[in-house]
């Protein structure tokens, strides 16, 4: 069974005016079709065709470039799709909250080290919060599309937030000035969904 492309859970310019439309639409049904298209032609005629993404992320250094990419790719989109919504932003509540706090200070904190890890991210690449191995919070970044479920990762743990800093995800609305855009997602991260993921992990 080839992968396929999650819908989005809510309308292209339901993110206005933080993430404007043309890019969600690019960024969704061009960028991150290619890379499930690419991936399902990598995997083409392997009995890892039918794996789960989750499986083949894990054990990623089994695999060529091609699927690394792309299947990073795909991934971390389909992630990252559910890590958006209208209307949300604000600050997270609840154990999550406590968590940041406990971790890293304040919620502030927090917003300053994950804008900091993806505007110092060079080139092109994902800033991270997750939930390592040990159950506590941490903040890095990896290159292209690699995450820290990969056994490759140079920080490994359980993604419960990421924010895409290629500058397909930005270059529309705010061109170069990717600090703009870092300053700007906040307004409408799904907080309701990176706690539902902190649960499931810690």
């Amino acid at each position: 069974m080839a992968f396929t492309l999650p819908a989005l859970p809510y309308a292209p310019d339901a993110l206005e005016p933080h993430i404007d439309a043309a890019t969600m639409e690019i960024h969704h049904g061009k960028h991150h079709q290619a890379y499930v298209t690419n991936l399902n032609k990598a995997l083409e005629g392997k009995p890892e065709a039918d794996s789960d993404i989750l499986d083949i992320i894990k054990n990623i250094s089994k695999y060529p470039p091609a699927v690394r990419n792309n299947g990073g790719g795909h991934y971390n989109h389909s992630l990252f799709w559910t890590l958006l919504a209208p209307n949300a932003g604000g600050e997270p509540t609840g154990a999550l909250a406590e968590a940041i706090n406990s971790t890293f200070g304040s919620f502030a904190e927090l917003k300053t080290k994950m804008s900091d890890a993806g505007a110092t991210r060079f080139g092109s690449g994902w800033a991270w919060l997750i939930v390592t191995a040990d159950k506590k919070l941490a903040v890095t970044s990896t290159p292209n599309q690699d995450n820290p479920l990969m056994d490759v990762a140079e920080v490994k743990g359980t993604p419960i937030l990421g924010i895409d800093v290629w500058e397909h995800a930005y270059y529309l609305k705010y061109q170069n000035r990717r600090p703009d855009y870092l300053a700007a997602i906040w307004n409408v991260i799904n907080w309701n969904k990176v706690a539902e993921l902190y649960e499931q992990a810690k």
